[in-house]
C-alpha cells in the first residue's frame, strides 16, 4: 500500500504560466520535488530555476527575461526577481543568480501584470494589512504607487496604453468583488460596481470600447460581460443558464477564450469579443480541468496562442498550447504516460435532508483488499469558496488503490454550481455545509458501503470540515485526517495573518459581531464529543491557518484519551508543497486510515 502512494507522489506534472509569440512556453515542473520554472520549446524542456521552494513566473514582454515570484518555506511572503534568459548559464538559476526586483522578506509581494519594461505588483508593506498596487520600472527601479486606498487587491490589469488600471478589491459580502478603475497619472479611482453588490468580478480584460469581465451580477450563473469604463453599464457577451462561465480576453481585445464549468470539467470555446458569437470549440485531451486552482490560461502577446495548464483524474498535469486561428490543441508534455491503471470517477447527486442535492464524485476500487472492501473516505476540498474538479489527486488514487471507495463532494459553499450554492454556507449558515457530510454518510449504504467504516480527509477549510464532522457527528465517522485545518473559528481569525483577517471575516462572520456563533460552530468547542482517532498535518510557516490551530486540537483530543498523531513540517506553509515532505506524511496518513477502517476479525 505504501508503494502505491510513493509511486503516485513521484509522478512529474507540468503547468503553464506564460507563452511568448514565438511559441515558447514558460512552464512549471515538479520533477525536482517542488515546482520550478522550465521553458518548453521545439519539443525540448530547459530547466530555468532550482530554488528551495515552489516558484511561479511570467515573461517580461519584449525581452528574453522572466519575472520570478518566490517565497521562503511556504510563508507566502512573495518576493520578485528577474531571470535573464539571454545570458549563458551552465545550470538552472539559484537564488544568488537572480536579479532582485522587489525584496522585503517581512512583507507580501504578488505579481499582477507584466508590461514592456515594467511590472505591476501588489504589496502590504505600507501597513501590513492593505495591499497597494505599484508599477515598477525594471531597468531603473523607479516605482509609482497607482492605488493605495485599502483592501486586499485580488487582480489588476493595465490598459494597452498604460494610462489606466482595472482592479478588484473585496466587496462587503462574501465572494463579492468591487471593480475599480484607476487613472495611473492622477491616481483617481472610479468605482464601476458597488461595495454592497453581491457579485463576483474577475478575469478583467481590455476591449477597444470597455472591459470584459467574468461576473455573476444579477445572475446565478457567471457569464462574461462588457462593462463601460465611464459608467459601469453592463452588456452581456456570453452567458449560460446551465454552467458557470469564465472568460479570458486576448491582448488585442478581439477574442474570448470561454470555459464552461460542466460539473468540474472544462468545456472550452473561442468567441468573438465584440459580439459574443461562437467562433470555434476546442477539444481537450479528455474530460479534465484547465482553470483555478491550476494557473489560468494565458494568451501570447500577439493573441495567436493560448497556454493551458491541464489535469484530469488520470492526467497528473500537462502544458497545452492552443492555436487561436484553428482551435487546435497540442499537448507539450505527457504526464499520463508515466502510469496506467488510474481510476476515473462517476458523478452523482446525493439527496440532502432539505431536498437539495450535493454534487459528488465517487472513485470505486477495481480490486478491493478484502479487509478494506466497503470502507469509505470522504475528501473535502478547501476554500470553502472552491470546487472539487476533475483533476488528478494522488491521495484519491492511492486510497482507492488501497481498497477504499473515495467520495469527493461539493458541499454547500462550493463554487461551480451557481451563486445560490456557494452562498448557502455564509455566516450563520456555516453548519449547513457540515450537515451535508451527514447526508453523504447516510447515502453510503445505497452504494454498498459500510457506514460504520467511513472516514474524513480534508485540507485547509476541508480540515475544518473534518474536525467539525468528528465533533458534531461523532457517531458517524471512524477516523479523520486534518491537513492545515481550522479547529476554532475564533482563534483562527484572531491569529491568522492580519491581511487575511478582514478578507475571511466576510465569509465566516466577524469577531466583533459574531464571536458567540463562531465559538458554537468551532470543533474545539465540541472536542469532548470527538470519539474517533485523528491524524493531523501542518506546516510551521502557515500564514493562513496558524500552527496553533493544529496544536490545540491535538492537545484536546489526546486529553480525551484518543489517538492523535500530529506531524509538523518546519519548511512548509499552508499545505505540503515539497515532495520529500509529502512522501513522509501521506504514507503515514494512509496507513492510519487502513488500520482504523479495516474489517475487524
Amino acid at each position: 500500500m505504501a508503494a502505491d502512494i510513493v509511486r503516485l507522489l513521484e509522478l512529474t506534472s507540468w503547468r503553464a504560466f506564460d507563452v511568448a509569440a514565438t511559441g515558447r512556453v514558460l512552464a512549471g515542473s515538479d520533477e525536482s520535488g517542488s515546482t520550478q520554472l522550465v521553458e518548453l520549446a521545439d519539443g525540448e524542456s530547459t530547466p530555468l530555476t532550482a530554488l528551495p521552494g515552489a516558484v511561479t513566473g511570467r515573461y517580461l514582454p519584449g525581452e528574453r527575461a522572466v519575472v520570478v515570484q518566490h517565497d521562503t518555506d511556504g510563508n507566502e511572503r512573495g518576493q520578485l526577481s528577474l531571470l535573464r534568459l539571454d545570458e549563458p548559464r551552465a545550470r538552472p538559476a539559484r537564488l544568488p543568480d537572480l536579479q532582485p526586483l522587489v525584496r522585503d522578506p517581512a512583507h507580501v509581494h504578488r505579481l499582477l501584470d507584466v508590461l514592456p519594461g515594467q511590472i505591476v505588483y501588489a504589496t502590504n508593506r505600507r501597513n501590513g494589512v492593505d495591499f497597494d498596487v505599484v508599477i515598477r520600472h525594471v531597468e531603473t527601479g523607479a516605482e509609482e504607487i497607482a492605488y493605495d486606498q485599502g483592501g486586499m487587491v485580488l487582480e489588476a490589469t493595465a490598459s494597452p496604453d498604460g494610462r489606466h488600471l482595472a482592479l478588484t478589491v473585496p466587496a462587503d459580502r462574501a465572494m463579492s468583488d468591487q471593480l475599480l478603475l484607476v487613472d495611473t497619472a492622477t491616481r483617481e479611482v472610479l468605482a464601476l460596481t458597488g461595495r454592497d453588490e453581491p457579485a463576483r468580478h474577475d478575469q478583467i480584460g481590455w476591449l477597444p470600447d470597455g472591459l470584459a469581465v467574468t461576473t455573476d451580477a444579477d445572475r446565478d450563473r457567471a457569464g462574461i460581460a462588457r462593462i463601460d469604463p465611464r459608467t459601469g453599464a453592463r452588456h452581456w457577451l456570453v452567458t449560460s443558464d446551465e454552467h458557470d462561465l469564465t472568460g479570458w480576453l486576448s491582448p488585442d481585445g478581439s477574442t474570448l477564450l470561454v470555459q464552461a464549468n460542466d460539473d468540474g470539467a472544462s468545456r472550452l470555446a473561442l468567441h468573438d469579443a465584440a459580439t459574443g458569437d461562437l467562433l470555434r470549440t476546442i477539444r481537450l485531451p479528455t474530460d479534465g480541468w484547465c482553470s483555478y486552482p491550476l494557473p489560468a490560461p494565458t494568451w501570447s502577446p500577439d493573441s495567436q496562442l493560448v497556454a493551458l495548464s491541464f489535469s484530469a483524474p488520470a492526467v497528473p498535469g500537462d502544458a497545452l498550447l492552443v492555436r487561436a486561428a484553428t482551435g487546435e490543441c497540442e499537448s507539450l508534455t505527457g504526464s499520463a504516460a508515466q502510469l496506467d491503471g488510474l481510476v476515473e470517477p462517476s458523478s452523482h447527486r446525493v439527496p440532502a435532508r432539505d431536498g437539495e442535492q450535493v454534487p459528488c464524485f465517487v472513485f470505486a476500487p477495481r480490486e478491493a483488499d478484502p479487509r478494506l472492501a466497503g470502507s469509505a473516505v470522504l475528501i473535502v476540498h478547501g476554500g470553502p469558496e472552491s470546487q472539487a474538479v476533475r483533476t488528478f489527486s494522488p491521495i484519491a488514487q492511492a486510497l482507492v488503490a488501497q481498497g477504499h471507495t473515495v467520495l469527493v463532494p461539493n458541499v454547500r459553499g462550493s463554487t461551480g454550481y451557481g451563486k445560490r450554492w456557494y452562498s448557502a454556507d455564509d455566516g450563520r449558515n456555516r453548519l449547513e455545509s457540515v450537515a451535508d457530510l451527514g447526508d453523504l454518510h447516510d447515502w453510503l449504504p445505497s452504494i454498498g458501503l459500510d457506514a460504520g467504516r467511513a472516514a474524513l480527509w480534508g485540507g485547509s477549510y476541508g480540515g475544518y470540515m473534518v474536525l467539525a464532522g468528528l465533533a458534531f457527528q461523532p457517531e458517524r465517522w471512524a477516523a479523520g485526517v486534518d491537513i492545515v485545518g481550522i479547529s476554532s473559528l475564533v482563534t483562527f481569525l484572531e491569529n491568522t495573518a492580519a491581511y487575511r483577517r478582514a478578507h475571511r471575516e466576510r465569509e465566516y462572520g466577524s469577531l466583533a459581531a459574531d464571536a458567540e456563533f463562531l465559538r458554537t460552530a468551532s470543533p474545539l468547542t465540541k472536542v469532548a464529543s470527538i470519539s474517533a482517532p485523528l491524524f493531523v498535518l501542518h506546516g510551521a510557516n502557515d500564514p493562513r491557518v496558524p500552527l496553533s490551530e493544529a496544536q490545540q486540537i491535538a492537545t484536546a483530543v489526546r486529553a480525551n484519551g484518543l489517538e492523535c498523531e500530529l506531524r509538523v513540517y518546519d519548511d512548509e506553509g499552508h499545505g505540503l508543497a515539497k515532495r520529500t515532505n509529502r512522501l513522509d506524511a501521506y504514507p503515514r496518513a494512509l496507513a492510519f486510515l487502513a488500520r482504523h477502517l479495516a474489517k475487524q476479525a
